[in-house]
């Protein structure tokens, strides 16, 4: 595989988006425990990716079409998705509206997904939800993790951190959810639109990057299990005293 310019920059832009994590973490969060900046850092990350990356996707499937289409206009709701219908793509003389600088990213992940070189709708619809309800949620646990650094709360075993925990999982069974959703089709029709050619596509692009968001995601439950756990033992084990002090 021959690696060009746009490989390079759109591993950059990814690298980029975990060090803006990182920085902010510092800034936001300058004496939270490993484990709090840990998880700060994987949620702002995860934002940042559904906002830029998945977001200039749905940009171009909503707000981009070509004049030079061939494809034969539809009725009801999918004649407002423009990109279904007209398929531009960046370069396109004919294409309308402009394209945003981030997609050229999900167009150099397209080499080994096919299906974001177009508008595949399973994936269209996935990346609603990730862009408007996943996005907004991870923002909002990176608040509430800094709201309770900024009291002193921390994260330990305490039922006040409970709340935090509760949308975490929340959001990492989504995450997980919506992987499945985005490869099983693939998987159960013989991968039609997966490059597995090179080493880059396969192991970088489509199981390195896509695995991301099983592993952090998966960790997250774990830790929300002991936490929560660890609560309610704590707060059965002040019932008990309370009820021997009565």
């Amino acid at each position: 595989m021959k690696i060009d310019t746009t490989t390079v920059l759109s591993l950059l832009s990814t690298v980029a988006l975990l060090l803006i994590a990182y920085i902010t973490s510092l800034r936001l969060l300058p004496r939270a425990a490993r484990k709090i900046r840990v998880l700060y850092i994987w949620h702002l990350f995860d934002a940042l990716t559904h906002f830029i990356f998945e977001g200039s996707f749905l940009w171009n499937c909503f707000c981009v079409y070509s004049t030079s289409s061939r494809i034969a206009p539809t009725s009801g709701l999918l004649s407002t998705l423009r990109s279904a219908l007209t398929s531009a793509v960046p370069g396109d003389p004919a294409a309308k509206s402009p394209f945003l600088p981030p997609t050229r990213l999900w167009q150099e992940y397209a080499r080994a997904d096919r299906r974001w070189g177009g508008v595949d709708l399973t994936v269209v619809s996935l990346e609603l939800l990730t862009v408007c309800v996943a996005g907004p949620m991870a923002l909002w646990i990176c608040e509430m993790l800094r709201r309770r650094e900024v009291r002193g709360e921390g994260m330990g075993r305490r039922v006040g951190s409970g709340k935090v925990w509760f949308w975490m999982v929340v959001l990492a069974t989504g995450e997980l959810y919506g992987g499945f959703m985005t490869f099983a089709p693939e998987w159960l029709s013989g991968s039609p639109n997966l490059d597995t050619s090179n080493f880059m596509y396969t192991w970088v692009y489509l199981f390195f990057f896509n695995t991301l968001w099983v592993w952090f995601p998966l960790w997250v439950l774990f830790e929300a299990y002991q936490n929560i756990n660890g609560a309610f033992a704590q707060t059965s084990g002040l019932a008990r005293q309370h009820e021997k002090l009565t």
